[in-house]
């Protein structure tokens, strides 16, 4: 996984979640989707061990597919599991920016 900048700051797990939280995409889809969203390029090997594990605790569904793509979709506990993490980011990033805010006054 790799960023634009210094800071690692992406978990591969919230990215993969927020790309199928826009619809079901396979692989490749979803890599050129984070690296738009968010900057990140991940690897084969980080995407599709995420993919896995997500699978793994429902987070995620595979889909019939074609030839070699084949799509994923986030499940309900999926999107449960996003809103929360994200809910819980926005409340980081607010107090964060409100006291770099401070510091800078």
């Amino acid at each position: 996984m790799r960023r634009k900048d210094e800071v690692g700051w992406a978990d591969p797990a919230v990215l993969i979640l927020t790309s199928l939280a826009g619809g079901p995409k396979h692989g490749y889809a979803m890599t050129a989707d984070i690296a738009e969203q968010a900057g990140v390029t991940l690897g084969p090997g980080t995407l599709y061990g995420a993919l896995s594990r997500l699978e793994e605790r429902g987070f995620v569904q595979a889909m019939a597919g074609e030839q070699r793509r084949r799509p994923y979709r986030i499940t309900a506990a999926g999107a449960a599991v996003l809103r929360e993490r994200l809910t819980a980011m926005r409340s980081l990033a607010w107090t964060g920016l409100s006291r770099l805010d401070t510091a800078t006054a």
